[in-house]
């Protein structure tokens, strides 16, 4: 069953942790509803991207209302493909919501326990990844392309929460709204990594479709990551939605030739 609820135009949700979890607000963007041109028609959320920042900074305003949770309570990262995660507290909120320049430098990922702070991450084919341990109230949210894949930002976020004190089978994770395996074909370097990252992994997440060219599962290999990490099979949550065959509903960098909007993934605690 698709985990990822569509709730209007402009976001899907991940109902099932929203229904479980009071206070929860967690999914991702679509494309649809808001004042972007051209490329970027219509809701891109992306600064980085060359859009008319007053336009994206309009987006945002309109989804902060779509889920109650005001943009100065937000944050926002540089993403930069790397595999540094930050923990945030209030004392960050803002930073990075309404402009890239007081975004978390150097940084893919972050994690909270705090209410009131709604981690967000942007994304036109990457895989959004999200978490929560609802026993300790963590939650958070990573960046994974594929550098961030098989450089195992997946195995560092559970390590972070395991830091906190919370075991990986107490941990929740969804894979969200990115480009499918029939999309998206690497090279061998690629695939060299995947290896790596996968050595005692029997079935391998990709096709030969050409002689170097392969046919590679993203969502798959982290999901493989997070089961290596501890997570328990039956934790992780799994989208069949792909950013790159559906134009209607998403930005994808690949398909659009690097000229395009980007999506938000977001996940955070209401305050009490």
């Amino acid at each position: 069953m698709e985990p990822f609820f569509k709730e209007n135009q402009s976001v899907f949700t991940i109902q099932n942790w929203m229904e479980q979890f009071p206070g929860l607000v967690a999914g991702i963007s679509t494309k649809n509803g808001g004042d972007s041109k051209g490329e970027y028609e219509q809701l891109n959320m992306g600064f980085h991207v060359g859009d008319n920042p007053v336009h994206v900074c309009t987006n945002r305003g309109r989804v902060a209302d779509m889920l109650q949770f005001p943009l100065n309570q937000w944050v926002g990262a540089e993403q930069i493909h790397d595999i540094v995660i930050q923990k945030v507290t209030k004392t960050d909120r803002g930073k990075g919501s309404v402009d890239y320049d007081h975004s978390f430098k150097g940084t893919d990922g972050f994690y909270t326990n705090e209410e009131g702070i709604l981690l967000t991450l942007c994304f036109a084919d990457c895989v959004p990844l999200f978490f929560i341990a609802p026993e300790h109230r963590m939650i958070g949210a990573a960046h994974a392309g594929w550098k961030g894949t098989v450089n195992e930002i997946a195995f560092q976020m559970v390590m972070a929460f395991k830091a906190e004190g919370i075991n990986p089978d107490q941990i929740f994770a969804a894979i969200g709204p990115s480009i499918c395996e029939k999309c998206y074909i690497v090279d061998d370097r690629v695939i060299h990594f995947v290896e790596k990252a996968l050595e005692d992994v029997e079935k391998k997440p990709y096709n030969l479709v050409n002689e170097g060219q392969y046919s590679l599962d993203l969502r798959e290999v982290n999901r493989q990551i997070l089961m290596k990490a501890g997570v328990p099979d039956q934790n992780i949550l799994v989208t069949g939605l792909c950013s790159s065959c559906d134009e209607r509903e998403f930005f994808s960098h690949r398909r659009d030739r690097g000229r395009s909007g980007r999506m938000m993934s977001f996940i955070g605690w209401k305050e009490s």
